[in-house]
């Protein structure tokens, strides 16, 4: 198997998604909405804390040329994983962070990694390892929202990563 999907939430979905478009091997990214209570939510529905999704990145990747566990520390490089609810700027549980797997196998190695780096640190790491319960794809001005308006807002310093 070369071609793999995972499911990160950082924060705000727009930085996330312009950070891992630059890295190699990644194939496709698409931003929306995770885990949460509703089918098909609105960015406004989710904004009011009540479905319960976080901002979510699908990420589709060829593991020949980029591991999974390349792509985490590339999450972890970008990501306070010891704020609830929060990065950056943004507050609220759409904001939270986590992981979400599509299988057992992925689950089982996320799960490793985050107990080896909760080894490294007194402090407690609060993101979520789940199984994806689900996704939808968030409106299209959501998509490659940085490309688009190159000035936006983003809490990750994407400077090193701008062409």
């Amino acid at each position: 198997m070369e071609n793999k999907t995972i499911y990160l939430a950082g924060g705000c979905f727009w930085g996330v998604q312009a950070f891992f478009d630059y890295q190699k091997g990644i194939i496709k990214t698409t931003v929306g909405y995770a885990q949460g209570d509703i089918d098909n939510p609105t960015y406004e529905e989710v904004c009011t804390g009540k479905t319960n999704h976080t901002e979510t990145l699908k990420i589709e990747f060829n593991e020949k040329e980029i591991s999974l566990k390349e792509i985490l520390d590339l999450y972890f490089s970008i990501i306070n994983p010891f704020l609830l609810n929060q990065q950056g700027n943004d507050r609220g549980t759409q904001y939270r962070t986590g992981i979400y797997s599509i299988n057992e196998f992925d689950f089982a190695f996320v799960k490793k990694y985050l107990e080896n780096f909760q080894k490294q640190t007194t402090q407690k790491v609060v993101v979520e390892n789940e199984i994806l319960k689900n996704f939808f794809d968030a409106e299209e001005y959501h998509q490659k929202y940085l490309d688009k308006n190159p000035n936006g807002y983003c809490h990750i310093d994407l400077s090193d990563y701008k062409k």
